[in-house]
């Protein structure tokens, strides 16, 4: 029996190694023929300030805070060009003439009237001054007896007349002058000034064409136009749904097409009272947002095209992750460490841009979940491997 004991154990212990053996070649089978871990990228779920936003529907411009399309106040013809494009000018320079010769003849004949109508009052003032002391006299002389009354009464409407002769003298003055300013006047209005300071975008006139001014209603080409490019803003266009979180003073973000990876600090100066309403589009309400301080190293060109995205609501110390992390229906994909695969997970969240969401619940800090989403077969149940984890911003 013992005999019989000791080959069973035998027995025992050979099927328990071929067992043994026959696991150990599974799990290596299994081990080596597994598929590789892919490699992801993660992100930790940590603490932050989410900012909720509200953008352009559609492209904005950048616009110059003055721009003014010059064109003479008066007809004529191009004489003098003072300016070329691109000059930068003084408020009061002059850009250009117009033939003005005949409006410098009649300022000259207005001066040379003056001088006339000076030298005529100078006479005609003193014979009335003569006049009057010999009215004085003449009354003197009539207190004693030595002339007659009709004498006196000559010698005082002589007086009279002469000072009467006087004051039309001086009249004429005022009159002559009076014509040399309205000479002048017009004299200025051939010549174009720069309202402010600016810089030349485009001239439309050239020396011996003939200038008009625009009238009413009908819009023709200025002569110059002159930027203010000290002073900057985007118009931009805001869905009339977004419209009223959007309020005068909050902050704003300005990114620009021509100027990749970078934004420009900015806040909201104007809001339009009314709602654009065109045809097959949607309805918006145009926005000013001026930018806090103009890039020194950066030339920005007005008529860029732009996008504004206007801050209007703040949550600090939140628990966020970033917004493209997110799968539809409030998902994402949560790293275990421990097995290195990933997991489903539904999430609460709360304020949320391009940047950044809020989550209410469903995660917690430090947390681990995937950013390359794109990434073909990453999906709940797959292996992976971290690939140096990028911390969010």
């Amino acid at each position: 029996m013992a005999l019989s004991q000791h080959r069973n154990r035998t027995a025992f212990f050979r099927y328990l190694s071929w067992a043994a053996g026959a696991v150990l070649l599974v799990l290596a089978i299994w081990f080596f023929s597994r598929p590789d871990a892919l490699p992801v990228q993660l992100v930790k779920v940590e603490r932050g300030a989410v900012e909720a936003t509200v953008s352009n529907t559609r492209a904005g411009t950048v616009k110059a805070c003055r721009r003014a399309k010059l064109a003479p106040p008066a007809g004529g013809q191009i004489s003098q060009m003072r300016v070329k494009k691109g000059d930068r000018v003084k408020a009061g320079d002059v850009l250009l003439e117009l033939w003005d010769e005949d409006l410098q003849a009649q300022e000259r004949l207005a001066v040379q009237q003056l001088a006339t109508a000076g030298t005529r009052a100078d006479e005609v003032c003193t014979l009335a001054e003569v006049s009057r002391r010999d009215a004085v006299r003449a009354r003197q002389l009539r207190e004693r007896g030595f002339i007659s009354p009709e004498g006196l009464d000559r010698a005082e409407a002589d007086a009279n007349a002469k000072q009467s002769s006087c004051a039309s003298a001086r009249s004429e003055i005022g009159q002559a002058r009076s014509r040399i300013a309205v000479a002048r006047a017009g004299l200025q209005r051939m010549v174009l000034r720069a309202p402010f300071d600016g810089i030349v975008a485009d001239i439309s006139g050239e020396l011996g064409e003939y200038a008009t001014p625009s009238p009413p209603g009908i819009p023709t080409p200025p002569a110059i136009d002159l930027i203010d490019d000290r002073c900057l803003f985007v118009s931009a266009p805001i869905d009339e749904v977004d419209a009223a979180q959007v309020k005068v003073g909050l902050p704003a973000r300005i990114t620009l097409d021509a100027i990749r990876g970078k934004s420009f600090a900015g806040k909201v100066k104007r809001i339009a009272p009314y709602v654009i309403d065109l045809e097959k589009q949607a309805r918006t309400v145009e926005v000013e947002v001026e930018f806090n301080e103009l890039p020194p190293d950066v030339a920005l060109l007005v008529g860029y095209s732009a996008d504004v995205e206007i801050v209007h609501t703040v949550r600090d110390k939140v628990l966020r992750i970033p917004t493209q992390t997110l799968l539809e229906g409030k998902r994402v994909l949560l790293y275990r460490p421990l097995d290195g695969m990933l997991s489903e997970r539904t999430v609460q969240t709360g304020l949320n841009n391009w940047e950044y969401t809020e989550i209410t619940s469903g995660l917690k800090e430090g947390d681990q979940i995937v950013l390359s989403l794109d990434q073909a077969g990453v999906k709940a149940g797959a292996r992976v491997k971290p690939e140096a984890p990028t911390p969010a911003k």
